[in-house]
């Protein structure tokens, strides 16, 4: 039977199109849909559970986006072919889809619920993951699950001033803003990217811009429903609800929350006194009652807590430690901790601590990123890393987490720009959260930029990093600065903005209430900016200005460029010369071929062990120019001539000729030079006659009279 097929188009306002298909693929999932940009496609599955499982009391969502390599035409690389784990890349995607859908689902509703996605064609003039948001929700948007409203995700960029919906990756090279924005119909709920040191002002004005292109493809999605028959939302097992146990608990915790709340103690001192509370109240209730309405128990008393640290905040401007909303934590800072590493330092604010290092290396330890849609390699790339003991808690290890891919990027893309171009170095530098207390992710940026610069990589400028809050009843407003763990909890927007004295580098925002005014937005990054150059400070206190050398046991690059045809005699027959000259050198030597010349990188420790290897270099490479004078040194003494080597290219030598020695008949060379004599002499190229190099010491000799007048002179 041929399917029937519904199409809804989007219009870009430049000429290019977005389209939604759905009824052709996937028909047995809740809902499936095809959305196509150009030549890329990506079908995007949603499949939700009729019931929730016993116990679970959250939405247990997972978001799924994967780029299949056939759809460029490539093979999986590794020894299996077949695609694997998911690539960071991918994983970004997800992270990003999952934080704009899941606010859109009842908080109520804990059926297992399943959104697939994946890129079936690709585009090169199309970026997939900018389309991912857009191929989630509309799939959902056409089911029967809960679902509040059709969100999108866009990708805004600002190229020669101007801004662009869904750039290309060629285009984004020359963009100075580079943002994903996730929103609703009429609340922008998720931001992040990268910026090149732009105001707030400018910031904005790019959400504003995302927002309205999003606007059009949310109600694309409900046209699209319409078309298909939107169904009845399908029905679920409410959450059990007691009110008069409610009010009960609100009486007994609120107040006593609220005390320990204002009285501004410590995480743990804190936790304790709140779990002491709820003990409390437990005593008052039977052991039946404690059985069959526990955990109602647990969560009404959460939400009295939440809202007293809330009213607190609101009402009194004070936080769970004690700060007003504008006071950053305490901090201290150190540089160097490490002795054997390449750059270290430890960043602490409050009770959250950050250990960064700095590694130096050669091309060859560049990150390779190699996915269906981009090939290429990064030479300055950040790891996070957050163990259990940095919350105080033991749990299994699992590897690494999407949180520490997601924090480990945003924090790279905060430094990145702020490396030099011409850095020669591959640099990593690994953050470990040794505590955290809130804003480990803005920890790692302040700490990296001090080890970048302990390690003598000349940094443009620091960066550092701040997390913000908000917390807001609809009248009254407080924006955070330095927000706690459980302020980024209870709070209504968590933002984290990184950047230098002169501008924003990169910001991750996620915002949980509706209909956010921009102008407190544009307030509450201001702020962000007050809290960032306080930072600064300490910063520039600790470290002002990156050291000028790398350290002495760190590696010292060097990088130069030799013709194309060289580069064979450097490396040798089977590698034989490059690998003896690094193994007596003991330095790391990597060649790659560029526009048709040879770019060494050498990597040492020793200067002498790279002097060496430039010396060999040189050598190698040495092409006398004809005409030009050059200081030798005679090696070896023959009948015909001696043997010279050029003293700025050791090694290689020439002959000079007994008849190039002296105007005057030379009958023996060492009539004229001796082994170890250094002397001067002009090169003419080769000689058409021997076709060998010729050189000459006479002519740079004053040459004597001819004969004839010095026997004139005689007689006069």
């Amino acid at each position: 039977m041929i399917p029937k097929v519904h199409t809804q188009t989007i219009e870009l306002g430049d000429g290019r199109t977005i389209s939604i298909e759905t009824g052709k693929l996937a028909k047995q999932a809740d809902g499936s849909v095809v959305v196509r940009m150009g030549d890329a496609m990506l079908l995007a599955t949603v499949v939700s559970a009729r019931t929730a499982s016993p116990g679970v009391d959250f939405l247990p969502l997972t978001v799924d986006y994967r780029e299949k390599f056939s759809a460029a035409g490539r093979y999986p690389g590794g020894f299996f072919k077949r695609e694997a784990r998911p690539s960071t890349e991918e994983i970004l995607t997800m992270r990003l889809v999952d934080r704009v859908l899941r606010p859109m689902f009842p908080k109520d509703y804990h059926a297992e619920t399943q959104v697939m996605i994946q890129l079936m064609s690709h585009d090169e003039d199309v970026m997939p993951d900018a389309l991912a948001g857009l191929a989630a929700s509309a799939c959902i948007a056409i089911t029967d699950i809960p679902f509040e409203c059709p969100i999108s995700e866009v990708r805004v960029a600002r190229i020669d001033g101007e801004f662009v919906i869904n750039p290309s990756r060629v285009q984004i090279e020359n963009a100075d803003i580079d943002l994903m924005v996730g929103a609703s119909e009429d609340s922008v709920t998720m931001v992040e990217g990268e910026m090149k040191e732009v105001s707030e002002e400018e910031m904005t004005e790019a959400i504003k811009f995302a927002h309205d292109a999003i606007k059009i493809q949310c109600k694309a999605q409900l046209e699209l429903a319409e078309k298909v028959g939107k169904k009845e939302t399908r029905e679920y097992e409410l959450e059990a609800n007691d009110e008069d146990l409610e009010e009960k608990i609100q009486g007994l915790a609120y107040q006593k929350c609220y005390d320990i709340a204002k009285a501004g103690s410590s995480k743990q001192e804190r936790g304790e006194k709140f779990a002491a509370i709820l003990e409390e109240i437990k005593t008052q209730f039977t052991e039946e009652e404690l059985t069959e309405k526990g955990a109602l128990i647990s969560k009404y008393f959460n939400k009295a807590q939440k809202t007293a640290v809330r009213n607190l905040t609101l009402d009194e401007g004070l936080r769970l430690d004690g700060r007003k909303t504008t006071e950053i934590r305490p901090i201290w800072c150190e540089i160097d901790y490490l002795p054997s590493t390449h750059g270290s330092s430890i960043f602490t604010r409050g009770e959250t601590q950050a250990l960064a290092t700095v590694t130096l290396g050669t091309s060859r330890e560049a990150n390779q990123v190699d996915m269906p849609t981009y090939q290429g390699e990064e030479k300055f790339y950040l790891h996070y890393n957050f163990p259990p003991f940095s919350t105080g808690e033991a749990r299994p290890l699992r590897g690494t987490s999407r949180r520490e891919i997601g924090h480990g990027n945003l924090a790279q893309r905060a430094l990145s720009g702020m490396v030099p171009e011409d850095c020669p170095y591959t640099v990593r530098v690994v953050s470990e959260v040794l505590e955290s207390n809130g804003s480990s992710s803005m920890a790692t940026v302040c700490a990296g930029t001090m080890a970048l610069m302990d390690a003598g990589i000349q940094l443009k400028k620091p960066v550092t990093g701040i997390a913000m809050g908000l917390i807001s009843d609809g009248e009254k407003y407080a924006v955070l600065s330095d927000i706690l763990g459980d302020e980024d909890h209870l709070g209504d927007m968590d933002f984290k903005v990184t950047g230098t004295a002169d501008g924003i580098t990169a910001c991750q925002m996620d915002i949980k209430i509706k209909g956010l005014s921009y102008e407190i937005l544009v307030k509450a990054l201001k702020q962000a900016r007050e809290g960032r150059l306080h930072i600064l400070g300490k910063i520039t206190d600790t470290i002002a200005k990156p050291a000028e050398t790398v350290k002495a046991h760190a590696p010292k690059m060097v990088t130069v460029t030799i013709p194309g045809d060289y580069i064979g005699a450097l490396i040798g027959p089977g590698g034989k010369v490059i690998q003896e000259l690094q193994k007596e050198t003991k330095t790391t030597i990597v060649i790659e071929e560029v526009d048709e010349k040879g770019v060494v990188e050498i990597l040492g420790t020793n200067q002498s062990g790279i002097d060496t290897v430039l010396a060999k270099i040189k050598s190698i490479t040495f092409k006398p120019e004809v005409g030009s004078v050059y200081e030798v040194t005679v090696v070896k003494l023959l009948d015909f001539g001696a043997v010279v080597e050029y003293n700025e290219a050791p090694g290689n030598e020439v002959l000079l000729h007994i008849s190039e020695l002296a105007w005057e008949r030379t009958n023996n060379v060492t009539d004229v030079v001796k082994i170890g004599d250094v002397i001067d002499v002009k090169y003419f190229g080769i000689d058409p006659k021997t076709r060998k190099p010729k050189v000459s010491r006479k002519a740079l000799l004053p040459r004597p009279p001819r004969q004839e007048k010095r026997d004139r002179n005689e007689e006069k």
